[in-house]
């Protein structure tokens, strides 16, 4: 992991969580799926429907009853933060999506390794993409 240790996640704001957790999801995703069978083009789809904000709004509501209540907080912050929603974007999944995001970044910076992997691994692609 590439965490700073100056870095103080709660210092930080939700957008800027919702940033890194953004990049931490999306490389999860990509390494998963590139142990997979499938061309690039495939992958690159297949990364697209888990990276998608409905998608991220339906894990995060799964994940909700195994989160503590300080996760759940940082969630809300993150599902709260004032932003611009994507036209593409069903406005309620955008925020969760975000809330989702915000608490990926949040657990990757505050250095709870084994946390984000319990939680990332309950979504792990698995299926043949070819």
């Amino acid at each position: 992991m590439f965490v700073d240790q100056e870095t103080d996640p709660a210092q930080l704001s939700p957008l800027v969580l919702a940033y890194v957790g953004d990049a931490v999801y999306e490389l999860y995703i990509r390494t998963k799926l590139a142990a997979l069978p499938g061309k690039v083009n495939d992958l690159h789809r297949a990364a697209v429907e888990y990276v998608r904000a409905g998608s991220q709004a339906e894990i995060i509501h799964d994940w909700e009853p195994l989160l503590s209540e300080s996760e759940k907080d940082v969630v809300r912050r993150g599902r709260n933060a004032k932003s611009g929603v994507p036209r593409h974007a069903d406005a309620a999944d955008y925020r969760y999506s975000t809330g989702f995001e915000a608490l990926l970044g949040h657990l990757y910076l505050s250095g709870q390794e084994k946390r984000l992997l319990e939680l990332l691994e309950r979504i792990s692609p698995t299926t043949d993409i070819s």
